[in-house]
């Protein structure tokens, strides 16, 4: 992505971190997170990737087409589960998100150098517009489950939603981000 390396490599480490709370809530014992979070560690992880400042890695020239389609099967992956909840809706507009700035950037022959701006403007607006509101809507979701979160019964790590949140909060702010530097 383009921008300056430090921020960089702060989003690079948000998604990491991000990526392997996902994982770890597969070990959940609840169905739902688990099943929700293979799909959320994917996106955490391939978010570090691209995060990475490019005077750091350039990625070869076929590196952004595959990440096109990993996400594109990971977009359908989360259409044919949005058949059995529309939560899963978010993963598909996170997955459009992905393949949408591979595209960008395999057909941007500056995106080493950090020109940006090479990206359809008013879908990149539209994502900003929707990763935005979502990451409000999330914090605001978060406020009441940390309140109650401290109600003396001790669950796993997987298990807390609290953090659930929090993880989905941190991938949508680092989308964010990753949509400014476009």
């Amino acid at each position: 992505m383009h921008g300056p390396a430090s921020s960089g490599w702060l989003l690079v480490a948000l998604c990491a971190v991000t990526g392997a709370y996902c994982l770890a809530r597969m070990r959940s014992g609840a169905e739902e997170q688990r099943s929700a979070a293979g799909g959320e560690a994917l996106m955490g992880f391939g978010m570090a990737a691209m995060a990475v400042p490019a005077a750091a890695f350039t990625p070869p020239s076929w590196a952004w087409p595959v990440y096109a389609v990993v996400f594109g099967a990971a977009g359908i992956h989360a259409l044919w589960a949005a058949r059995t909840g529309t939560h899963h809706l978010h993963h598909l507009v996170g997955a459009a998100a992905m393949v949408y700035m591979s595209l960008v950037m395999a057909g941007s022959p500056g995106h080493a150098h950090g020109r940006g701006g090479s990206g359809v403007p008013l879908l990149t607006g539209a994502l900003l517009l929707y990763f935005a509101a979502y990451v409000l809507l999330a914090g605001v979701r978060l406020v009441p489950v940390t309140a109650m979160a401290g109600g003396g019964v001790r669950t796993r790590w997987g298990d807390r939603p609290e953090l659930a949140r929090a993880c989905r909060l941190s991938m949508g702010i680092a989308m964010v981000a990753m949509l400014l530097t476009l």
